[in-house]
Formats: structure tokens, C-alpha cells, sequence
């Protein structure tokens, strides 16, 4: 490697890396999202990307190149392993096939690799919005999205600040799928509330949501038993109107039976299913399950992770036995704690205020603006 251009690197990636740094300092915290866990392979392509080592030795990149795990390295197009890649571009990266910005920290991790980006939180709340909601929902919508993500970002972040990334890019924490799906909507939402948070009792609030609550909002300690006073569950009308409020899964016996055998329960065959009572949002609070071999009683909440949040979209619902079948019908979707996000966009349609509509689903808590 020619040593003027080892040393025109060297520079040049220090630049970009100081001027992330910089920019999310000036414009806002920086964020580290997951953005891809445990695939085999990771393509990635774009224009003036640099690269360093673990160490910040440069890494010459012929584009577009793979990187797979190999062992506890990583293999790099060309044969050359790391335990490290740090990425950075003056604009955009593309990996597999999708468009991001900031820096990237792949890892070869225990099911292959993992794929980390750091980049200010205000551009990662722009990204986010169309994965969450839809920016053609009214613009208080938006901002009452923006500043509830923006709350659990940072609670997250801090919550987890000594992990190598602070959130996934899944419904594990939020959806977040890079720049593709940015407008000016979306970061027209993101400017108007920029910087303001959920607090309550002087901290940032861990502002859980989810798409659609049925009618009642759910207390948190119904689903994680932990009892906040913010998130005891409120009335919701607002979102009876929405598409697919209404639910219906069926589902044969013996596919319940092996879902939750691989989620650690024992039984035999299923010969029944009863709904158990509902608590004061209208949801079971547990399941019971004649088997061949007795009875298993399961909190609804478990029963739905078991079965699949996909499949079970509430726990708001009714159980019947038809033959070898189970059919569930339910309202809503989601785990229903905090703001009901189609609620939300009723309100904001009604003309509430983004202000309004957080303060109906958290109450007692109070929108402040950080100072990054």
C-alpha cells in the first residue's frame, strides 16, 4: 500500500468519524441501532466509503463486497479477516439493498454477523416514522410518534449504555429501515418536536406503544408486571374506526401444541382451550389448557408470545374449539400499553394537539425539551 495514500486515508476517516461526531453533538445525541443480527452475509456498496480495522489501521474496499463470519472474525471479500470493520461514508452506505447514514460497526457474533449504526438520534427518529405510522396521517400524529420514539431512544440508550448497540431495529424495540422512506412529513414531525421528550419524576419515561388498543389501553403491570404510574391503562375510543381493528385467527391443535412445547411447556394433546376472565382493559389475564395429560394454566400474555404476536394480535379476545381447530377473535393490536398509535391519529384528526394526545395516554407526565 503506498504510503501517501495510507496517510490520506488515515485522515480522511478520521475526518468523517469527527464530523459524525460533531454533527451529532451539535444537532442532537447520537443513537446505536442494530441494524441487522445473525444472518450469514452481509453485501454492502455506496460512494467514497472508507474503512478501518479494529484497531483504525485503514481497510482498502473494492465495492460492492460481502462480509460473512468466519469463526470469531469476520471474512471480507479478497480472503482478509477482522474481528472488526468500522465503515463510514460521506453520505449514504448501502447494505443489502437498503440506504443508510452515520458510521457502522459489523461484528461477527454467535449466528454470524451483526451490523451496527451510530448516527444522530434526530436523522434516526426521521427514518423511523414511515416504519412505525404513515407520514400522510395528520401532523399532530406525527409529532406525538416523533416525541414518544424519540423518549424511548433515549431511555433505551441509557438504560443500556454499556451494551455494543442501545436498540434494534425491530418491533423488539423500533422500526427503523434507513433513509429510503424519508420525507417531509416525517421530518417535518421530527423538526417541530426536536428535542422534546416524555418525563416524569425528572427522568425520561420509557414510552412503550403499540398500533391499535381496542377501546383501553393496558396497565404495564398486566403485561410486564412492573406497576408505572404512567401506564395504567386509559380509555380509548378512538381507534374503533381503525382497518383490521377487528381480528380472527384459526388455528389447528395440534400447531398450538408444538408452539408451546418449543416454548418450554409440557402437555399432551390439546382437547380443549377456555378463556380465562378479562381484567379492566377487557383482556385475559390467562389461559387454560385441558391436555391429555391435565391442565396448564398460562398468563394470556405468555399464550400470545407462545402462539405468535403475528397470529395473536391482542390478547383483548374470545376463544372457541371448532373440531381440531382452535378460532380466536379479537380487537386491536398489540401489547396495548402506553399510546394506542391509531388512537393517536384520530385524536389528531378531531384536532387535538400533539401535547393533548401524549398527555391523555401518559398521564401526569410532562413533554420537556432535552438540550443536546
Amino acid at each position: 500500500m503506498n504510503a501517501k495514500w495510507l496517510l490520506k486515508a488515515v485522515l480522511l476517516f478520521i475526518g468523517l468519524v469527527c464530523a459524525a461526531a460533531s454533527s451529532a453533538s451539535g444537532r442532537s445525541e447520537s443513537v446505536r441501532v442494530a441494524l441487522i443480527k445473525g444472518v450469514d452475509e452481509v453485501r454492502i456498496d455506496g460512494s467514497g466509503l472508507l474503512a478501518a480495522d479494529g484497531n483504525g489501521n485503514p481497510v482498502p474496499l473494492e465495492l460492492p463486497c460481502t462480509i460473512r463470519r468466519n469463526s470469531d472474525k469476520l471474512l471480507v471479500s479478497g480472503g482478509r479477516s477482522f474481528r472488526r470493520l468500522t465503515v463510514s461514508a460521506p453520505e449514504k452506505i448501502r447494505i443489502n439493498g437498503k440506504n443508510y447514514r452515520g458510521i457502522f460497526d459489523f461484528y461477527p457474533s454467535d449466528k454470524g454477523v451483526l451490523v451496527v449504526n451510530e448516527l444522530p438520534i434526530e436523522e434516526y427518529l426521521v427514518g423511523l416514522i414511515n416504519c412505525e405510522i404513515s407520514s400522510l396521517w395528520p401532523i399532530e400524529a406525527i409529532k406525538s410518534q416523533a416525541v414518544i420514539a424519540r423518549s424511548y431512544a433515549i431511555y433505551q440508550k441509557d438504560a443500556r449504555r454499556n451494551a455494543l448497540y442501545h436498540l434494534e431495529s425491530s418491533v423488539m424495540d423500533q422500526v427503523y429501515d434507513g433513509v429510503d422512506i424519508e420525507d417531509s412529513r416525517a421530518a417535518r414531525g421530527v423538526r417541530e418536536t426536536e428535542g422534546e421528550v416524555l418525563v416524569a419524576s425528572g427522568a425520561v419515561i420509557q414510552a412503550f406503544y403499540h398500533s391499535s388498543c381496542g377501546g383501553h389501553t393496558e396497565a404495564a403491570h398486566n403485561v410486564w408486571g412492573a406497576d408505572v404510574p404512567y401506564l395504567q391503562g386509559v380509555e380509548c375510543r378512538y381507534c374503533l374506526s381503525a382497518p383490521s381493528i377487528n381480528w380472527e385467527a384459526v388455528l389447528p391443535l395440534k400447531k398450538i401444541e408444538s408452539q408451546l412445547r418449543a416454548s418450554g411447556y409440557q402437555l399432551g394433546a390439546i382437547a380443549d382451550i377456555k378463556a380465562g376472565k378479562p381484567n379492566r382493559s377487557g383482556r385475559l389475564q390467562d389461559v387454560t389448557i385441558a391436555h391429555s395429560r391435565g391442565e396448564l394454566l398460562i398468563s394470556g400474555v405468555n399464550f400470545r408470545k407462545a402462539v405468535g404476536y403475528a397470529v395473536i394480535k391482542s390478547t383483548n379476545m374470545t376463544i372457541r374449539i371448532r373440531g381440531d381447530e382452535a378460532v380466536f377473535s379479537g380487537l386491536g393490536n398489540g401489547h396495548g400499553v402506553g399510546l394506542c398509535q391509531w388512537g393517536a391519529k384520530q385524536r389528531a384528526a378531531d384536532g387535538f394537539n400533539y401535547r393533548e394526545i401524549l398527555s391523555s395516554y401518559y398521564p401526569g407526565v410532562k413533554v420537556e425539551k432535552l438540550k443536546y
